[in-house]
């Protein structure tokens, strides 16, 4: 299939609504969800053309002389089209009917009109017709045309990433270090100074959150609040209405590093677990970078591979539902994943399903194998800085996760926040350009000489690591020795 990539620098209850189910059908190796509710508009792979009777492509007919432009191509130019004429468009001929009704398109033109102010209902382009007119129905608009022997990689793969399941196969390694009753010490020596993962279990028993926020608790505290999400803000029944009705390849995720001082007694709720408690950027005070967010998405959305801001480690503690994660030591980039020489941007497949879809297989013949597992309530992940990891939500999820900086990952951070172009890599901030010396004064202020015992300790310890001679010679005699 055709490499499809984006650029990463993230009153009344709502009904969940009712889908018409089908049975499962398998599509091309993959088993379809239950509820098929995304239309295709009759795209195929392009591989079934090998099998097809004849070597007509509707898609190259119908787009003329623009045939010969990659599908992508073509999007990034009707990308910058408005609503009028992309159904304009989609009168020319069959092809551009296709073209100009991908979902996608529209959901852009929804977010970049509307912001929050909309509510999801069908598709995206239902959505944006009904919100400028409210008297259009969906009966009126209908399911669209079914149009044969269109043949496209990439618009078919942005339909079936909407729609799979995910395989068992995909779910079933489990090879982190879970631990229970950790005490404080060994979590520093075991895992927070080698900057190695861990899951953690029974640190959160005492979170009133474990048993107070579902969606009902959520909606009478904070219902029409507004949240961040994606690119907009919405109201939090606004969101949850989305979340019910949308099958698509991207789900919007609520990722809100304000919830605190927009909902305070939330606060109340939950606090720091023990392990993590020295955060240094609070030295700071306001002027520290975004920190925690609450986090809220159904089945299928998550975040797709990157590092932490600004070299912080992280903990993510999952309140509701459970979490798969795919995480990636710093030295080892993930397949399909390309960072820029600089790190300020990162070319990635479109979607978490497309990244499992076309890269996942190749992890299992890797001798470093990316660490996995599963998160669920009442456990917490601890993220090492400088760790690559995707995210993707099983359930319903509602989750918790805190950006820190303790005294073991202290030197890395203002190494970090003096690169040569931390103005644009530092993030979460409005003042990148002097967050080092900010820091780095606030830190000596309170810990005078700290900075430079650690550096004397990174030093000691930098030397001690032995080399492959000193490892093959006996220094005594210097001869050498070998061990079977």
């Amino acid at each position: 299939m055709a490499k499809r990539e984006n650029l990463q620098n993230s009153n009344n209850k709502p009904k969940k609504k009712k889908r018409t189910k089908h049975k499962k059908v398998p599509e091309n190796g993959f088993c379809l969800q239950d509820s098929v509710a995304s239309r295709n508009h009759g795209v195929q792979p392009l591989g079934n053309l090998l099998l097809a009777q004849s070597s007509f492509n509707s898609r190259d007919i119908g787009l003329g002389n623009l045939c010969a432009l990659t599908d992508e191509s073509i999007l990034d130019i009707l990308g910058l089209l408005g609503a009028k004429d992309l159904c304009m468009l989609s009168l020319v001929s069959k092809a551009f009917y296709v073209f100009s009704n991908h979902d996608p398109l529209w959901r852009n033109l929804v977010l970049e009109e509307f912001k929050g102010r909309f509510s999801f209902t069908a598709s995206w382009k239902h959505t944006y017709v009904s919100t400028v007119s409210s008297s259009c129905s969906l009966a009126q608009l209908g399911r669209g045309l079914q149009v044969r022997s269109f043949y496209s990689d990439y618009l078919f793969q942005s339909w079936l990433c909407a729609n799979i399941e995910l395989k068992q196969e995909w779910l079933e390694v489990d090879n982190i270090e879970r631990r229970n009753d950790l005490s404080i010490e060994d979590f520093i020596l075991q895992f927070e100074k080698p900057n190695k993962p861990v899951l953690l279990c029974g640190c959160l028993s005492n979170w009133a959150a474990l048993k107070k926020w579902d969606r009902d608790y959520l909606m009478e505290k904070a219902r029409d609040v507004d949240f961040s999400v994606g690119p907009v803000d919405m109201s939090l029944q606004s969101y949850y209405k989305y979340a019910d009705s949308v099958s698509e390849e991207r789900p919007l995720y609520l990722f809100d590093p304000r919830f605190v001082e927009k909902v305070p007694s939330l606060s109340e709720d939950y606090e720091v677990p023990v392990y993590f408690r020295e955060d240094l950027f609070s030295l700071l005070g306001d002027e520290r970078p975004d920190f925690r967010w609450l986090i809220i998405g159904p089945a299928r959305s998550g975040s797709s591979f990157h590092i932490d801001p600004n070299s912080t480690s992280a903990w993510n503690a999952v309140v509701r539902g459970s979490k798969k994660w795919i995480l990636f030591p710093p030295d080892i980039v993930p397949p399909g994943v390309h960072p820029s020489d600089d790190g300020v941007e990162v070319a990635c497949p479109v979607s978490i399903l497309e990244w499992f879809m076309n890269f996942y297989e190749q992890t299992k013949q890797w001798k470093r194998r990316p660490i996995e597992c599963i998160c669920k309530a009442g456990e917490v992940m601890f993220v090492p800085n400088g760790w690559w990891h995707l995210v993707i939500n099983l359930e319903d999820s509602i989750a918790i996760t805190q950006n820190y900086v303790s005294r073991r990952n202290l030197l890395n951070v203002l190494d970090f926040l003096k690169s040569p172009n931390a103005k644009d890599l530092v993030s979460g901030t409005r003042d990148r350009v002097n967050l080092y010396h900010k820091f780095r004064d606030a830190y000596e202020a309170s810990f005078p000489g700290s900075i430079k015992e650690l550096m004397l300790e990174a030093e000691a310890k930098k030397a001690k690591k032995t080399s492959f001679w000193d490892s093959v010679m006996d220094a005594k005699v210097g001869s050498f020795k070998f061990g079977f």
